[in-house]
């Protein structure tokens, strides 16, 4: 197109107006693809002209359109080329958007899952069990009584088989039935697990200090206590490098005492971020009843403390 607007131009000293409107079109399209540069040189032969200085009036009005109006046609062009690609750009960040907020809350069914399945799924079938060993186990029990009974265990049952359909309209579609994520939650009775794997993973001394008489808590309780020295663990780790890690549970009479106390400088041990950070704990001991304390020790240190209104559970 170049040539043909030149060569009309230079010989016939006038261009048609489909060849100018060519002319433009094709600047318009190198700057879209990107080739500015080419669009520029296309209208160097035009400026030549212009600078030839043509006696003819005419002539020179269409050379001076040219020079004027083909740099225009390729930044438009360029212009266009941008926005389409600003548009590209918004619409996969809005869909990265999405597939954050569709995985933070397809991770956040999957904790609830975990939680009632282990926790509150536990306490409905002892409620069937306790119901239907209290019916047979009790001598004497009026009829009426019996059957009472035996819909209490009955109504747990069917309480329970409701829970797990809700579980499966909970768990992600793609997420198997068995496996990994449906493992129970660990309790205290693994504790000395944790500390194995702490000891493994750091330089440091990890003791455990016991005292009281040790009896099984609740589900909730134990989970909670064992997620509070997991995660005390893992910021002594991070915040007191090589400090020794004292890790002390005191079972009282009505109540579980829990203190983690590393020797490190007295940083904070974990900022309030969510996850099972400090506010991440705080929330998980306040859920089941508990209180907790974090910050510098007396004597040096950072010292998370948690009570928990513990009681033995009673078992069948």
């Amino acid at each position: 197109m170049t040539v043909a607007s030149f060569g009309s131009l230079a010989i016939f000293h006038t261009v048609t107006l489909a060849g100018f409107a060519a002319q433009l079109i094709a600047q318009y399209r190198l700057g879209r693809c990107g080739h500015v540069l080419a669009a520029m040189l296309f209208s160097m032969p035009f400026l030549a002209l212009e600078l030839a200085g043509s006696a003819d009036a005419d002539h020179r009005v269409r050379t001076l359109l040219l020079v004027s109006l083909a740099p225009m046609a390729a930044f438009a062009g360029l212009a266009r080329r941008a926005q389409q690609r600003d548009r590209e750009h918004e619409a996969m960040r809005e869909v990265m958007a999405g597939s954050q907020w569709e995985n933070a809350a397809r991770e956040e069914r999957a904790r609830i899952v975990r939680e009632l399945h282990d926790v509150v799924g536990h306490h409905v079938s002892m409620i069937a069990v306790q119901a239907e060993t209290a019916r047979v186990a009790t001598p004497g029990m009026p009829a009426a009584g019996g059957e009472r009974l035996l819909g209490i265990g009955d109504t747990a049952r069917a309480a329970l088989t409701e829970m797990r359909r809700l579980l499966g309209v909970l768990r992600d579609d793609n997420e198997p039935a068995t496996g990994g994520e449906r493992r129970p939650q660990p309790d205290l009775t693994q504790l000395n697990d944790l500390l194995d794997e702490a000891r493994k993973a750091s330089t440091a001394t990890i003791r455990i200090i016991l005292s009281g008489y040790p009896r099984p808590m609740s589900p909730g309780i134990e989970l909670a206590a064992y997620r509070v020295v997991q995660e005390s663990l893992t910021n002594a780790r991070k915040h007191a490098v090589g400090a020794p890690v004292d890790v002390e549970l005191h079972y009282a009479h009505d109540a579980l005492h829990l203190s983690v106390r590393d020797n490190g400088p007295g940083a904070p041990a974990a900022t309030p971020d969510g996850g099972y950070g400090l506010l991440g704990m705080r929330e998980r001991v306040t859920a089941v009843g508990g209180l907790i304390r974090t910050g510098p020790a007396n004597s040096g240190g950072f010292l998370v403390e948690a009570s928990f209104p513990a009681k033995p559970e009673r078992t069948i």
